[in-house]
């Protein structure tokens, strides 16, 4: 896995040189931060593990970059129904995988099926169509709250 992610990191860094944008400090706190993790994260989630990296990045400069990883492609933007969107830094790797989301502690896990594949494909011929891409969403509760009665969880988030 740290091959893609060096892979997608030198990606994108091509594409900023493409569109003639500088690799500041702070972007590259940014970027380093998006591609060095699997989980999905949010906003705020970036800005946390950019400045652990660099203390000096704001806010104002994540926003601005979070809009060049999701038109570069290599990250896409998930938006669960929530207060706010998460993003995908797994994209690249695997555009067509699905995600269950706990709505009571926003945890998100990411799922590929075979199953899901076959059934995937066998509708589209079905129904004439040819599958580009494809996006399966379940929102639920963790087995943690069903066990429990309360999410632990959720009072980290």
């Amino acid at each position: 896995m740290a091959v893609e992610r060096c892979m997608a990191k030198k990606k994108f860094m091509d594409f900023l040189q493409r569109k003639k944008l500088r690799v500041t400090a702070q972007r590259r706190a940014i970027i380093d931060s998006a591609f060095d993790t699997e989980e999905h994260f949010s906003a705020e989630q970036l800005l946390q593990w950019s400045r652990r990296r660099d203390k000096s990045v704001s806010r104002a400069t994540v926003y601005r970059t979070l809009p060049l990883l999701t038109e570069s492609g290599l990250v896409r933007t998930m938006d669960f129904g929530g207060d706010h969107k998460f993003y995908d830094p797994n994209y690249a790797d695997h555009p067509n995988h699905s995600h269950i989301i706990c709505q009571e502690c926003n945890t998100i896990v990411e799922f590929d099926s075979d199953q899901i594949k076959r059934l995937e494909g066998e509708m589209c011929r079905k129904l004439g169509f040819s599958v580009k891409t494809h996006r399966l969403q379940i929102t639920g509760s963790c087995d943690q709250l069903k066990r429990l009665g309360a999410c632990a969880r959720k009072k980290a988030c």
